[in-house]
């Protein structure tokens, strides 16, 4: 049974400033959710589900939004769509990585509506960016009535669908570093698109390998043992080896433990037999 909309408090802030106002000030009632393409909002109220009581519309704040790359930093605005990442020609020659996993998720449509952002406070092990962003290194600029935080995307996470993130703080931006070195990604799903990934990785091929997997724990995760391996010039058998020591998939509905281990460890492989020894 669908969940009635006539129930449901939606606030319309006209800029960035009300909007934190609005988070801050939550008059003693439940917390106000912030939405903007709200492709999984609008699933899960077609569903009976009602993940909040009070929605706050981010989508026509233009404060949110924009692609610039200066200072050494390509910088995307919150509400910057898979459709626009796909289109940059900043992001494709800065992050080609995120632009292969913006082509894998959804179709056409949640790939106008779905936001970066919204992506990362989601929070699901199984999103297709979190990876690569995992193995760039980047930055999740925060905001709030009180100032801005920079957070490490290494540090974003606590736990299954869990972030640093406070009820008051919204996502402004995305800040990525340069990344030095030959960037590859690659997901595995049941279908060959619009599918929920069973195992998805990112990986950069550099003096410095970065290696970041989704799907196979309740975060997205780095692999810094595996890394070390291929860094000090192990074989890529023992990186594999250190792989399944890093990782500790479950059985779900969609896979099963044993194959995510062993399909994360031939995706290692066919990254480093791919990439070759063109560290650049």
């Amino acid at each position: 049974m669908r969940t009635a909309t006539s129930t449901l408090e939606l606030r319309d802030p006209r800029t960035l400033d009300d909007a934190l106002a609005l988070l801050a000030d939550t008059g003693g009632g439940p917390p106000v959710v912030p939405i903007a393409g709200c492709t999984d909002v609008f699933v899960a109220l077609n569903f009976g589900l009602t993940p909040a009581r009070r929605f706050l519309n981010l989508w026509p704040l233009d404060e949110l939004r924009g692609i610039s790359a200066e200072g050494g930093v390509l910088r995307l605005g919150a509400l910057t769509t898979y459709t626009e990442l796909i289109a940059s020609e900043a992001v494709r020659e800065w992050s080609p990585a995120l632009v292969a996993a913006s082509r894998e998720v959804g179709g056409a449509q949640i790939q106008n509506r779905g936001t970066l952002a919204g992506n990362v406070a989601n929070g699901s092990p199984a999103g297709d960016t979190l990876p690569v962003l995992a193995a760039a290194e980047a930055v999740v600029v925060l905001r709030s009535v009180g100032g801005e935080r920079r957070v490490p995307f290494g540090e974003l996470y606590t736990g299954y669908r869990a972030t640093v993130i406070r009820p008051d703080e919204l996502i402004t931006a995305i800040e990525i570093p340069r990344v030095e070195g030959r960037q590859w990604f690659r997901k595995v799903g049941t279908r060959a698109a619009q599918a929920i990934s069973k195992v998805v990785i990112a990986a950069v091929r550099a003096p410095r390998p970065r290696v970041a997997l989704g799907s196979v724990a309740a975060t997205v995760v780095r692999l810094p043992a595996t890394e070390e391996v291929l860094a000090s010039g192990g074989s890529i058998e023992d990186a594999r080896r250190a792989l399944m020591g890093e990782i500790l998939p479950i059985d779900d509905v969609r896979s099963t433990a044993e194959y995510r281990l062993r399909v994360a460890a031939n995706l290692l492989e066919q990254w480093w037999v791919e990439t070759g020894d063109s560290d650049r």
